[in-house]
């Protein structure tokens, strides 16, 4: 392939290969800049698993945005070959570094601080590498390392049944070389599931080897490397050089321990051990050298400390332009490009830049980042004194970060969605998410939030179940502060209710009964409120009881009544569309997480594309004031009454995730196995409003039906705004990707009818038909416009929802990117995309259609669509 082109990328020549792939140097000829290209050997073009393989470990690289992790650019695919543009790294590998002779403590405490690093942003991500090597370890020109090559790399929670494959394939192959095997642990010669400490023994191993030049395990061939692995005493550090490396043995002996449990359980915590000796090490070098002085006779004390103290800066001095240098020449334009890449969370940018910040404290261009990536606000609560603690929103499982007491004025954090606690002795601990940011709803652009607040209540005074929901102003009226259930209704809640004779006392039924426009009686309603074996219950109940082992699942099978009927036997109440609004964050302050990422941020933690529903609080869907499963799970009953019944909100597991913050409205008697209901708790006092009783928005469509038509030569004006010169379209195939037994995805470009852009389309064609096929072309549901990028669309839950039965149906579906949607987003489009009189609204609809008929265009010229 060297001096051929592979897609945009001109190749060089070649300066590497393994068994997982071999490495170019290439030209990008779009950004003209140096990159490596990996591709797979041709003797392995046509093995599924190492396709697998190959395309695990871009993924699994594309993951994590770490600037000791080698950054991958793209995965495409040209003329058939696979493969993977990533970062060129100027250097040697550790390696090859290790051949050249010993390393420095120094050198060597520095390297494994970094590579401890990139392996914790893995494993916080669940991905364990599995391929820790010291060839699979770049050092850079500036000193630092770059873990790559995460071809073997998997999650911890899926499956891989190549691995005990890959380990006796490696183990049994006569006279092979051995690869791999002498970094293993044991458990993966054993060919047994790997975790996150697997990775430490491989790490324990590369250490061992840095800080002795000798490997401890490797033997004469692989099967006796492999025993010595399960049963040789690695030897002491001492005995292998002097005792300056004394003082690392006791990590060593904890990262090479036989038995997994007695390791590290992951690189954060070999990672603190590493930092302490490093504090350790730096602290005892100085006052070392000036107490040897001091022992000196008289004359030469004078001598000593000078040279002490010019010892101590020189060597602050080095290291401290060894950091300056690294800050410079690559923490910013790793900032710069996490800036460029981020969507509404600057999160990674922002801690770069804390850490770059440290060493160019005045450095112009690192302000100019910190003003892209950050924001100063205050945080109170009521009453003062809590304490405030903060995580990602999409890492739910990550640890807390603590902030401090309230209230924190013109506090720095990062641009993102966040998860917040509030903490003080006595009251009720409140959690919440919410963004450091506002969105300007007709620009669409980031603004200011001003303040977080939190009001918190003590113990005895909250209700048990609930959360507080600060009050505000809503287009129905003002509201007060309320308290709503934190989960939805359960099964074992709701009977309790039947046990009591629920559905006996009249006292519990308020309201009239009415199914489609007719009144019925209380023996008419009652008998239509009963469970598949008709004894009184939710629809979705047998024999008056819910399905065993689904206590704690949220009742379904529910009309409104009934759900009216239990609020009252609890003394609550069912939420009005306000109320539920304000919970979810319908606010205009700087807690609406629904309307700046209720798609691509809220919607992957809630039951949104599944099959039925799942416990309450199972997911990590939390809400502006800690409410949990609002989106998806069941939908739930409000209070309004709408002209077809009763207002029904936040959607079901079989649900679009854009019902998350739609209105929609059911009859008051339909009990779907999707509708639920979760209760509200107002203060005693507070007065509910007339205009927040009733419904805020109302719930109509335009009928197209009862428009008048105009006259035909008018039609054709319309209809000639969408007309285009014929162009050419320079289709291209950026990609192709087969998954057996489901479906071929390619990547396609061509060139838009308008400006000089280039639409991206998704097509997928069947596998289980020939052609020409058939094809759907899709258009998108408005959270296509809050996506960031259509790479992963056959995750995305518009693919499995509506478009997977159309490829296993043997048909085709082509899936354009459209102006405006994923890659293609613009500011404020999205707040306009449901139309407005501005003339941008009519050369957007105008885009949208001829991006369309280009789509068109474009299957007119494929022999194998239909």
């Amino acid at each position: 392939v060297i001096n051929e082109t592979l897609s945009h990328y001109r190749v060089i020549k070649k300066i590497g290969a393994g068994g997982m792939g071999e490495v170019y140097l290439a030209q990008e000829t779009r950004l003209d800049r140096k990159v490596a290209l990996k591709v797979l050997p041709p003797a392995l073009e046509k093995d599924e698993m190492a396709r697998s393989r190959f395309l695990r470990e871009a993924k699994s690289a594309a993951a994590l945005d770490h600037p000791y992790v080698c950054h991958i650019h793209e995965i495409g695919s040209h003329a058939g070959r696979d493969f993977i543009a990533m970062e060129y790294v100027e250097g040697q590998t550790l390696g090859e570094r290790l051949k050249s002779g010993p390393m420095a403590a120094e050198e060597i405490l520095g390297l494994a601080v970094e590579i401890a690093e990139a392996l914790d942003k893995a494993h916080s991500e669940s991905i364990v590498h599995r391929d820790l090597k010291p060839a699979n370890i770049m050092i850079t020109t500036g000193g630092h390392a770059k873990v790559m090559d995460f071809g073997l790399a998997k999650r911890i929670d899926a499956g891989d049944p190549d691995t005990q494959e890959i380990t006796l394939t490696q183990l049994t192959r006569e006279g092979s070389t051995i690869g791999t095997v002498p970094y293993m642990s044991p458990e993966q010669i054993r060919a047994e599931d790997v975790d996150l400490r697997s990775d430490m023994f491989s790490l324990g191993t590369i250490f061992y080897e840095m800080l002795t030049g000798v490997h401890p395990f490797i033997r004469n061939n692989a099967m006796d490397t492999a025993s010595a692995i399960l049963r040789d005493v690695v030897p002491p550090l001492s005995e292998a050089r002097s005792k300056q490396v004394a003082e690392f043995q006791p990590i060593l002996d904890k990262m090479l321990a036989k038995n997994r449990e007695e390791r590290y359980q992951s690189a954060g915590e070999v990672l603190s051990d590493l930092r302490r000796l490093t504090r350790r090490r730096a602290e005892r070098t100085a006052p070392a050298s000036f107490l040897r002085a001091l022992r000196r006779p008289k004359i030469a004390v004078p001598a000593a400390l000078l040279a002490a103290i010019l010892v101590v800066s020189g060597w602050w001095y080095f290291k401290r332009q060894a950091k300056i240098r690294w800050a410079q020449e690559e923490a910013l334009p790793e900032i710069e490009r996490l800036v460029e890449a981020s969507w509404r969370d600057y999160t990674a940018a922002y801690e770069l830049a804390l850490e770059a910040e440290r060493y160019i404290p005045d450095d112009p261009r690192l302000a100019e980042l910190f003003a892209e990536s950050s924001l100063e606000i205050t945080i109170e609560t009521e009453p003062s004194g809590a304490d405030v603690y903060m995580k990602r929103y999409a890492n739910p499982e990550s640890k807390w970060t603590y902030l401090g007491t309230t209230p924190l004025e013109d506090t720095r954090l990062p641009i993102g969605i966040f998860r917040w606690k509030f903490e003080k002795e006595g009251f009720d601990t409140v959690a919440a998410a919410a963004a450091t940011f506002d969105v300007d709803p007709v620009e669409g652009k980031l603004l200011h939030p001003g303040s977080l607040t939190r009001a918190l209540d003590k113990l005895d005074d909250v209700p048990w179940g609930v959360v507080r929901v600060r009050g505000g102003d809503t287009r129905a009226g003002k509201v007060d502060d309320f308290y709503i259930d934190r989960f939805e209704v359960t099964n074992l809640q709701f009977k309790k209710f039947v046990v009591a004779g629920g559905y006996r006392n009249r006292e519990n039924w308020k309201h009239e009964f009415t199914n489609r426009g007719k009144i019925l009686s209380w023996e008419e309603a009652m008998a239509a409120m009963v469970d598949s074996t008709a004894r009184p219950g939710p629809a979705t109940w047998q024999a008056g009881d819910y399905v065993e082992g689904e206590g704690d699942h949220p009742v379904g099978g529910i009309s409104w009544y009934e759900a009216a009927a239990f609020a009252e036997f609890s003394g609550k109440s069912l939420p009005t569309a306000s109320h539920w609004g304000l919970a979810r964050g319908e606010a205009t302050t700087m807690i609406q997480v629904p309307q700046l990422g209720g798609y691509a941020i809220f919607a992957p933690f809630s039951n949104f594309g599944g099959k039925g529903s799942v416990p309450v609080g199972d997911l990590q869907g939390i809400t502006s004031f800690g409410a949990y499963d609002m989106a998806g799970n069941v939908r739930e009953w409000c209070w309004n009454a709408t002209e077809k019944g009763r207002l029904i909100r936040g959607g079901s597991w079989n649900d679009a995730t854009y019902m998350f913050s739609n209105l929609s409205q059911a009859p008051a008697m339909d009990r779907s196995p999707q509708n639920g209901f979760r209760t509200t708790f107002y203060p005693a006092g507070e007065e509910i409003v007339d205009s927040v009783l009733e419904l805020s928005t109302v719930i109509a469509s335009r009928d197209l039906s009862a428009e008048t038509p105009v006259a035909d030569s008018i039609f054709q004006d319309y209809r000639e705004q969408y007309s285009y010169d014929e162009i050419d379209l320079n289709e291209k195939v950026e990609w192709r990707r087969e998954s057996p037994g489901e479906w071929i995805h390619e990547k396609i470009t061509y060139d838009a009818a308008y400006g000089d852009e280039r639409i991206i389309a998704h097509l997928f064609l069947p596998e289980n038909a020939a052609p020409p096929y058939q094809t759907v072309i899709y258009f998108p549901g408005s959270g296509s416009l809050f996506q960031p990028s259509s790479e992963a669309i056959e995750d995305y839950w518009e693919f499995p929802i509506f478009l997977q039965f159309v490829v296993k149906s043997g048909r085709a579906v082509l899936y354009p990117v459209y102006q405006g949607t994923f890659e293609r987003a613009q500011p404020g489009l999205a707040a306009i995309h449901f139309g407005d009189t501005s003339l941008r609204y009519v050369e957007f609809n105008l885009q949208l259609i001829q991006d369309f008929k280009r789509s068109l265009d474009f299957l007119e010229t494929r022999p194998d669509i239909d």
